[in-house]
């Protein structure tokens, strides 16, 4: 039998342990990890807030955030293991002396520091300056930074370069929490394990391909911090683009982060610019209005608590974006996210082009195009729409649309899937960086973003207004029509 491999067992500091990243996502995932043994027997936890408090107070707010946000029963013997490896710390952030106060939890001989800063970008450069001057890192120790990494390319430098002066780059995991999707993961599977799909990915059969990351959600209670920061900048320069580099890169020379990451900047660097001249015929930007969604009443941007009446910020966005290749040369993809939509979905759907000659023509008059559907979620898993002939013995030969079904849920039943923070944080404890995301990627992504967000501001169009549990304007309804297509619905 093959042997587990040993991880070095580690120190996960979580600075910002009572917000609400940690809260709902981070603390979650870590007790699903223990519940998984996937937790290194060592490891230990630690939080750090500013907030006055010792370990068992910390203890009995984790239990309780468990309850609410685990969706799961809390089994006893996890929970034990779990709580075990609790500690606590009140530092505040910007007083560089209270840093010192790691030095009694940690042990950088036994197991690794990791610095996981689940708190906003303005306290990132406080931290590194507070690890730095306690003495408690080594050439080990790794850090873990959220996202937003700055709100444009020269407030990313920013926080990069300030990161840069006390940790490595290959000290340094920038997660996006897409990465960590199982099926954003099987992509790399889909497209480089299966002769089917890696000899038709290209111009030559692809017609087209569309990205979708609707929700449901509109601002809650967060509207000061969305309202300076939009949908573009905060679900497509990110979430986005990253789906799209998956599915656009060439193939890797092997699995290694190194490897990963060149062929994803490659992508980045080849996107058609989109600029003051061609933005109105390249993007749609929305912004939700009161409407009803699955028959409840729900406000309109404009209406949310601590609303700007005034704010022409966008919460909606849909691009035709072209990437100048070879593999993608007249192959438009088609991305579109935003808030108070229908329904909660990601998908990506690639669809192939029509044959040229229809012999069925009883049966359509044009055939419809195969397509390929990742459903990333909520329910994940991969389906192929195909023409099946109808069975019967009539004389005519009639046609229908049917689907290979693959739902991950029903194909694995044995096998636990995860959410994406889970696997993000495992790799991080065991330092696996393939995951995350290089500088040069997040900054090259920002070049291309920035210009959309500098276009947008010289010719000052304000946002079409869409109801809210709709699909979004009628504009990006156009925005695809042009081009004689329509949007997956």
């Amino acid at each position: 039998m093959k042997e587990k491999k040993v991880f070095k067992p580690c120190d996960l500091i979580i600075y910002g342990a009572l917000g609400d990243l940690s809260r709902r996502k981070l603390l979650v995932s870590l007790y699903r990890l223990e519940n998984a043994n996937l937790l290194e027997p060592d490891t230990r936890i630690v939080g750090v807030d500013r907030h006055a408090g010792d370990r068992a107070e910390f203890i009995a707010i984790v239990q309780q955030n468990l309850q609410e946000f685990l969706n799961d029963k809390i089994e006893d013997a996890v929970w034990q293991r779990f709580s075990a490896r609790l500690a606590y710390l009140k530092i505040d952030l910007t007083q560089l002396d209270q840093y010192q106060q790691l030095k009694a939890v940690l042990d950088s001989k036994a197991r690794v520091a990791v610095n996981y800063f689940a708190v906003s970008p303005v306290l990132f450069k406080d931290i590194c300056k507070g690890l730095s001057h306690s003495g408690v890192l080594t050439t080990e120790s790794r850090m873990v930074m959220e996202k937003p990494i700055g709100h444009d390319l020269q407030s990313c430098k920013e926080i990069n370069d300030a990161v840069a002066k006390v940790f490595s780059e290959a000290q340094v995991f920038r997660i996006d929490h897409y990465l960590g999707k199982e099926t954003v993961l099987n992509l790399l599977a889909l497209r480089f394990a299966n002769s089917i799909f890696t000899t038709n990915w290209d111009h030559n059969t692809i017609d087209h391909i569309q990205i979708t990351v609707a929700e449901e959600v509109g601002i809650e209670g967060r509207f000061e911090y969305f309202d300076k920061t939009g949908q573009l900048r905060d679900m497509l320069q990110n979430h986005l683009l990253q789906i799209l580099t998956f599915i656009a890169m060439e193939p890797p020379v092997n699995l290694e982060a190194k490897s990963i990451r060149n062929e994803k900047i490659k992508v980045l660097e080849a996107l058609r610019p989109i600029t003051l001249n061609n933005v109105n015929e390249k993007t749609v930007r929305g912004q939700y209005s009161a409407g009803f969604l699955k028959g409840r009443e729900v406000p309109g941007y404009l209406e949310e608590e601590g609303a700007n009446v005034k704010s022409t910020t966008e919460s909606f966005v849909a691009l035709r974006v072209d990437i100048d290749n070879w593999r993608w040369a007249g192959v438009p993809f088609y991305l579109r996210t935003g808030k108070r939509l229908t329904h909660k979905r990601t998908e990506i759907v690639i669809y192939f082009k029509q044959l040229p000659h229809n012999i069925f023509s009883d049966s359509f008059r044009d055939l419809p195009p195969n397509k390929l559907t990742i459903h990333l979620q909520p329910n994940e898993g991969v389906d192929v729409q195909i023409l099946n002939k109808v069975p019967g013995i009539d004389e005519n030969i009639k046609l229908q649309k049917t689907k290979l079904d693959l739902s991950f849920s029903e194909a694995f039943k044995k096998s636990s899937i995860f959410g994406g923070y889970e696997k993000l944080v495992l790799e991080a404890m065991r330092g696996n960086p393939a995951l995350f995301l290089s500088r040069e990627e997040i900054e090259q992504a920002w070049i291309w973003v920035d210009s959309i967000q500098d276009a947008w501001q010289h010719v000052n169009d304000t946002p079409k207004q869409y109801q809210a549990g709709s699909w979004g304007p009628v504009a990006s309804v156009a925005l695809l029509a042009r081009d004689g297509r329509a949007w997956e619905e």
